[in-house]
């Protein structure tokens, strides 16, 4: 009976936990779902909630109070358009904060932007790192700071593969939910930059390490004054 139940837990055939929450940490369902959400005391991977403004509910959004104007449009169904260019850019400059300020806290191995529209999934952001003690240090520090104008909801998450949370047909271009599939449509980012960052980071961290050393020992040499 254990066996049975650890083979089928977080799958569809566990009638009492819930799969997508377990795979991707997020549910449409929210508290009125019907399976539990265990939600994890500790974890490597933290999610940082809606954080993230998409371009396309942006744009709507922009739409709804203005009527018009700005670097959107729509196209002949009616559908807001977004300035592809301009989203890329704007994106690109939120990854780059958003891996600069966490990578302070060790070493991330996976940060993920979802472009999902569902609003269970929209703006979140899921950082892992190396190990659990540094993922906590994190969620303690960015929990209820303000980014870009939005406090930061952050917790602890039970995704660790992504592989399992991720659409594969998105990363085909061949998915046929769009925006509101309830895998994660992860926002690709050029591994350059990945790698630009991670080695900053990497040389920040060496060198804030120095200035801790140097200040335990200016303490200690004052103590003995």
């Amino acid at each position: 009976m254990a066996k049975h139940l650890a083979r089928i837990h977080g799958t569809e055939e566990d009638k009492v936990n819930c799969p997508f929450y377990f795979k991707i940490g997020a549910c449409r369902h929210a508290d009125r779902c019907s399976r539990l959400h265990h939600r994890p005391a500790f974890s490597p991977t933290i999610l940082i909630k809606h954080i993230y403004r998409h371009p396309v509910r942006e744009a709507e959004l922009r739409a709804a109070v203005e009527g018009g104007g700005g670097d959107w449009d729509r196209d002949r169904s009616g559908e807001v358009e977004v300035d592809k260019e301009k989203a890329m850019e704007d994106f690109l400059v939120f990854f780059e904060n958003m891996y600069e300020e966490l990578g302070k806290f060790g070493r991330i191995e996976a940060l993920h932007v979802c472009d999902n529209l569902g609003d269970h999934m929209i703006g979140h952001v899921y950082a892992k790192f190396s190990d659990e003690e540094e993922a906590s240090d994190a969620l303690n520090v960015m929990n209820g700071r303000y980014y870009d104008g939005r406090k930061m909801e952050v917790e602890f998450s039970p995704v660790t593969d992504f592989r399992e949370a991720r659409c594969r047909d998105f990363d085909e271009d061949t998915c046929s939910r769009g925006g509101f599939c309830n895998f994660m449509h992860i926002k690709p980012v050029p591994m350059c930059l990945i790698r630009s960052l991670e080695e900053d980071c990497e040389e920040e961290r060496r060198r804030e390490h120095i200035r801790s050393m140097d200040r335990v020992y200016r303490e200690r040499e004052r103590g003995r004054e």
